[in-house]
């Protein structure tokens, strides 16, 4: 009976090792950079693991946002500074 006791001690506390490393590696490998891509208004892939810089289509097409109002929130939404202001 004791033998047996030793070894289900020994296997549940090799269980408890390993769920304890994969959490830590989950930590340090996936939710640590998520949030720091997160904090710099960028884009998390999961399946990746990429941080990706959002770009407005108004960049990409090189039309132009015409309600300023929305080009502001556009721009802080993807952590942009505001547009400077053009003087005619």
């Amino acid at each position: 009976m004791t033998r047996t006791i030793n070894r289900l001690k020994l296997i549940f506390l090799g269980v408890f090792a390993v769920l304890s490393v994969g959490v830590l590696v989950w930590q340090v490998g996936w939710v640590m950079p998520m949030k720091k891509c997160e904090e710099a208004h960028k884009w998390w892939d999961h399946g990746q693991r990429v941080c990706a810089q959002p770009v407005l289509i108004s960049d990409i097409t090189g039309r132009t946002i015409q309600d300023k109002e929305a080009e502001a929130a556009a721009r802080a939404a993807i952590g942009r500074p505001p547009a400077p202001v053009q003087n005619p």
